[in-house]
Formats: C-alpha cells, sequence, structure tokens
C-alpha cells in the first residue's frame, strides 16, 4: 500500500482502484489487547482533486480480543470505513487537519494509517458467549465473592433495601406516622 508520487500521478487520469490483502501483524507487539489478527482485506479507490489524492477504503477482517469478563479468546469482525488524503504537489499541509498528510520521502504509504483506524477502533469491552466456569482463563468465582451480572445485582439490591435492620425497626416506624 505504498506508492510513490510520479506513481499516483500517472494514474491521476485513470484513478486508483485498490483490492489487496495487507498484513497488520505488528499491531499484536503494539498493543496487548490484540492477541490475533488475521490479514486485513482493503478496498476502496483513490479519487484526485487538483494536487490532492484522497482514498476512500473499506478495512475488513477479524482479531482475537480478551473477554472483559473471563478473559477467554473472543473473535472480533471489523468493518472500518477510512477517507485519508495527501497532497502531492509539496505545499505543507496544516496541522489542524487531521485527514490531510503529506508524503515520506517521495511516498505514500498507507499502511500506518490502516493501522492507526484500527486501534482507533478497538472496542472497550468484548463479552465471549457461553464460557463455562472451568473453560475461563479468569476464575468467576471465589471466597467470599462471585461475579453476578447486572440483573442479579439489581435482585440483590431490591433484597436488601426490603430488609430492615432490627436496630432501625423502631425507626422505620417512625416515619410510618
Amino acid at each position: 500500500m505504498r506508492w510513490s508520487i510520479q506513481q499516483l500521478l500517472a494514474k491521476k487520469e485513470e484513478g486508483l482502484e485498490m483490492d489487496a490483502s495487507v498484513d497488520v501483524r505488528e499491531l499484536i507487539e503494539r498493543d496487548r489487547e490484540i492477541r490475533d489478527i488475521s490479514p486485513v482485506q482493503v478496498s476502496g479507490r483513490g479519487d484526485f482533486t487538483g494536487d490532492t489524492v484522497t482514498f476512500h477504503v473499506r478495512l475488513k477482517g477479524s482479531m482475537v480480543l480478551p473477554c472483559s469478563r473471563t478473559l477467554a479468546d473472543v473473535n472480533y469482525p471489523f468493518d472500518i470505513p477510512m477517507t485519508e488524503s495527501f497532497r502531492l504537489d509539496g505545499t505543507p499541509v496544516d496541522e489542524e487537519d487531521i485527514h490531510l498528510h503529506e508524503p515520506e520521502n517521495g511516498y505514500v504509504d498507507l499502511l500506518p494509517y490502516i493501522e492507526e483506524n484500527i486501534l482507533v477502533e478497538l472496542p472497550i469491552q468484548v463479552f465471549a458467549d457461553n464460557v463455562s466456569d472451568h473453560d475461563s482463563p479468569a476464575p468467576q468465582h471465589g471466597k467470599d465473592w462471585e461475579v453476578i451480572t447486572t440483573e442479579e445485582a439489581a435482585g440483590k439490591n431490591q433484597e436488601e433495601e426490603e430488609k430492615v435492620d432490627p436496630r432501625m425497626a423502631d425507626l422505620a416506624k417512625y416515619f410510618d406516622k
């Protein structure tokens, strides 16, 4: 996913179509949450406007992330739209425009932007479906504790509210008056 400025300018009239598979396994080292990642299917086009090329790309693939509750492996498919633009005329780019970039050493390389977009789209939490206690890398209960769902927690809170401390029973009657 790397082109020289001359290669891009040669495709200015006909446009640039992309459909390739890119290896982004380097992300495993950059983010410890990513346990595995498949090659990413990059498809889209590059549109030329004046001295700017704008890439409209879709990134499709899947990665393995740890379940937030049990640490079990969860396959997480992704489909990320990406738009990045590059100035080809050598004019400096305004630093505030996060989607407009300058070529580096005469080349436009999309790989760092592909990796960045994947990292930005990582979910905060993922949950595994139907993981039994013995398959889970993280314990689900221990001495005086257990993992419960939100519904179970709401039910326990309601039960606790209904119970009146015997030491406060007379005080509770005071407010009934």
